[in-house]
């Protein structure tokens, strides 16, 4: 695996700032800085001892997004148990520690979420990472930075995880925005110079407010016009009616901004039967071949797009990649009980996991405000299944660790790099 050099930086003022301020006790469960007034030997917080850190992950483990879901613990434990097996992974103070992962089910419910989390602090673990969904964050966040307890690199593109460190300093994204996949897609189909109809069908919350906004800022200006649009709930089951009005729309291109397979797959297959065969495109986290495109007959639309971070496991190009054959080995030999569908998350949680270690080597004392002092120092980090050139950089504000993205569109097998509209 690329490895850039260790760098020992200091975090940006204001997070440094927002951090000192924010740190709490360890009695409740929470621990900034904890302890070490005296001058003496710094007080550890929960859940790290000198030969091991423990972190917790909510995620849907079951119900209609399971499959990305378990997909976020499989790669970030098939990284670690890996590391862990050989021997553990060196701290910035010098001792050497395996880590831990325990996951917890919250079936994409932000009343779940908080219990999970709530859950995690009683079995002491050190902080929270990789969990995915927007709603079950945002539930979380403001109780994790309450406590002072890291809720890090989650699998969520909402904006709001990532646009103020000061406020939510123990609180960071990882996977581009929303906004910027929406954004990418628009600007392709604005670059085209072509007269585009759109029609747009949005999950009502974050998650599809964003990547409708980001749509909106890329074809601003341009001859591409939305003429369509339609919203579902989160724990909607059906999409019929939305697809239908949509469809009447007759517009050339189909924004589904979907975070449910099951109402991906519902919409291919309705707009078929309607007769409305417009051009896909589909967020990265609900976009898998076999998941989505293969249920949903995708061959049958003149393209389907998505935008892509990481290496596809199953793409042939990645055949003889160093990064995707470690990965393999690594999901077959620690992960293979908790899934055996790859799907994006796969990749980013597996990423992640090397994100964590970078964070750890630079981490000098064994407490929670150290642990996000280093992890907002990452620079360059070339980490396994990124796309090369693909960095995670967290030094930056307002930007995830990973803001970088390629526009693919379906061959008929796979994804290949889009060559435009």
């Amino acid at each position: 695996m690329r490895r850039n050099a260790i760098k020992t930086l200091a975090v940006a003022a204001a997070a440094t700032v927002a951090l000192s301020a924010c740190g709490r006790d360890s009695d409740d469960g929470g621990g900034g800085n904890d302890g070490g007034g005296g001058g003496g030997e710094v007080e550890a917080s929960q859940g790290i001892t000198d030969d091991q850190i423990t972190f917790g992950i909510s995620s849907p483990l079951s119900g209609p997004t399971a499959g990305p879901g378990t997909c976020t613990v499989a790669g970030i434990t098939a990284y670690m148990e890996r590391r862990n097996a050989e021997g553990g992974i060196e701290f910035g103070d010098g001792k050497t520690r395996t880590v831990e992962i325990k996951a917890y089910d919250d079936a994409y419910d932000p009343a779940r979420a908080v219990s999970n989390f709530r859950q995690m602090l009683d079995d002491g673990v050190f902080g929270q990472v990789q969990s995915l969904g927007t709603p079950t964050n945002l539930a979380v966040m403001p109780l994790a930075n309450e406590r002072g307890v890291p809720h890090v690199f989650l699998t969520t593109g909402a904006t709001a995880f990532s646009e103020d460190p000061e406020a939510n300093p123990y609180t960071m994204g990882f996977v581009p925005t929303y906004v910027s996949e929406g954004e990418s897609f628009g600007r392709m189909l604005a670059e085209s110079g072509e007269d585009i109809t759109v029609a747009v069908l949005a999950q009502n919350d974050d998650y599809g407010n964003g990547y409708v906004e980001g749509l909106k800022a890329g074809i601003e200006g341009s001859s591409v016009e939305i003429v369509a649009e339609a919203t579902y709930e989160p724990a909607d089951t059906a999409i019929d009616a939305q697809i239908t009005d949509l469809a009447s729309s007759d517009a050339d291109v189909f924004f589904n901004a979907n975070s449910q397979y099951n109402l991906v797959v519902q919409a291919l297959q309705q707009a078929q039967q309607l007769g409305w065969l417009p051009r896909i495109f589909l967020p990265s986290n609900t976009s898998s071949v076999s998941d989505a495109l293969e249920p949903g007959n995708a061959e049958a639309y003149p393209a389907v797009y998505t935008v892509a971070s990481s290496k596809n496991p199953n793409d042939s190009a990645f055949a003889e990649d160093e990064d995707v054959i470690q990965f393999q080995e690594d999901m077959e030999q620690y992960a293979s009980d908790i899934t055996t569908t790859f799907v994006p998350h796969c990749a980013w949680s597996y990423a992640a996991g090397a994100a964590m270690e970078e964070a750890f080597s630079m981490m000098e004392e064994p407490t929670r405000d150290s642990f996000m002092e280093a992890a907002r120092s990452i620079e360059d980090l070339e980490a396994p299944m990124l796309l090369d050139g693909v960095t995670i950089n967290t030094t930056e504000p307002g930007v995830p660790p990973i803001n970088e993205v390629e526009i693919t569109e379906f061959n008929g097998e796979k994804y290949v790099v889009s060559e435009g509209y």
